[in-house]
């Protein structure tokens, strides 16, 4: 790996095109698991949802009024009302009163709405005919029995979950939780009280967090330290996940050994993209188990988590690849930019009533410094410059997307 090091990793895949290898790399998994539908929001469903009872599972009343026969109002009229007794049950020329809602009764098949009627003692005048199924609700007018609530690949959402209450079915077969095992790596790195020369363990936690929300299962591993033994053993530790993603130890230095263990056990797809921050980013294979290599410095890892491990863990969970929710802003300075690599600058927002015109403004936090976590916090999204672009002025409008946005 002398040639890597002396290169600098100059020689950068395009973003699109280390995407495109990723997905080559990341198969979706095959398990599933049934679990109750009080705790499937957010998951993919396995298996096809049946109806096990129809919606409603009853002939119902439409309206208020009067349940009959609709035979016995043929021909009635304001002129000439059709005469009905009210009663308890419905037989030849007699109605019961029901309200929406209410369960038709036997022997009916329509109901009078209540402003067609008049109601003199027991003596029911009915002043508008109605039809055969007029007003009635029949079982299963929302969902037929048997019938497909939600096809296999459907993502179950709030909204979901109802209805699949009400078609009696309480657990459902979803796909499951894709495994991430997640190390962070360095010799400097602690898990709090640092002394000089040592930093508090961030990326990892950040990473296994965000797996989380994307629908992973993650294991947050303890940190380890630069040397190839133990990197080696860490990652063949954790070949029993779906994915490994490792953080730290990517780039060109004397302890950057992660793309040298990669390839001694397996193989390096991809090693160097041409995105900024995040650029010493790389992923390949061990024993059919991909491995994403993220770098070290926080912000190039929170970039390269979003841009690779995002996507990854959505394919490895059959999740759909959602965008992010972005805003217009006019931008306040300028963002720098090279030609031919895709970079994310991070910005802040002004949305006071004050900014020019009512528009929404974006403020550049930080052009440079990817091992600056503060900035991070400072920014409320970040803009992808193209790889066509060299810069971005100031006044222009621009695309900023939420970073923080759960799917």
């Amino acid at each position: 790996m002398s040639d890597r090091r002396e290169s600098g990793l100059k020689d950068r895949t395009r973003l699109h095109d280390a995407l495109e290898r990723l997905r080559e790399v990341v198969d979706p998994v095959d398990r599933s698991e049934r679990v109750p539908v009080t705790s499937a929001v957010g998951r993919v469903l396995a298996e096809d949802v049946t109806a096990r009872r129809p919606v409603p599972h009853y002939d119902r009343a439409a309206m208020d009024g009067f349940a009959v026969r609709a035979e016995d109002t043929f021909g009635a009229s304001d002129r000439s009302p059709a005469v009905l007794r009210t009663g308890d049950t419905v037989g030849p020329e007699s109605g019961v009163r029901v309200h929406t809602g209410s369960e038709l009764p036997d022997g009916a098949d329509a109901v009078v709405r209540v402003e067609d009627t008049e109601v003199h003692g027991d003596a029911l005048e009915v002043t508008t005919p109605v039809a055969e199924g007029e007003n009635v609700g029949p079982a299963g007018e929302d969902v037929p029995a048997d019938a497909t609530v939600f096809e296999a690949g459907r993502r179950l959402c709030v909204s979901d979950l109802g209805l699949c209450k009400s078609v009696e079915r309480t657990r459902v077969e979803v796909v499951a939780r894709p495994t991430v095992g997640v190390v962070p790596t360095g010799e400097e790195l602690v898990g709090s009280d640092p002394q000089p020369g040592e930093v508090v363990e961030t990326n990892g936690l950040t990473v296994a967090s965000f797996v989380d929300r994307w629908g992973g299962k993650p294991t947050y591993r303890n940190p380890v330290t630069d040397d190839r033994h133990a990197l080696r053993s860490a990652l063949q530790r954790d070949l029993t996940k779906d994915l490994v993603v490792t953080t730290g130890g990517t780039s060109v230095g004397e302890r950057d050994l992660l793309p040298e263990v990669l390839a001694d056990i397996g193989e390096v797809t991809v090693h160097g993209v041409a995105l900024k921050p995040g650029y010493p980013v790389g992923f390949g294979v061990v024993r059919e188990t991909p491995v994403l290599l993220l770098p070290g410095y926080p912000v190039s890892c929170l970039v390269t988590a979003m841009a690779f491990a995002r996507p990854a863990v959505k394919r490895a969970g059959r999740f759909p690849l959602e965008s992010h929710p972005s805003v217009e802003a006019r931008l306040t300075g300028k963002l720098a930019s090279e030609v031919g690599v895709r970079t994310f600058a991070r910005v802040s927002l002004d949305r006071s009533d004050d900014t020019e015109n009512g528009a929404v403004t974006a403020e550049p936090v930080r052009t440079g410094g990817a091992s600056v976590m503060s900035s991070v916090a400072a920014a409320d999204g970040w803009v992808v410059v193209p790889e066509s672009r060299e810069g971005v002025p100031a006044g222009e409008t621009v695309t900023v997307q939420d970073w923080e946005y759960h799917p």
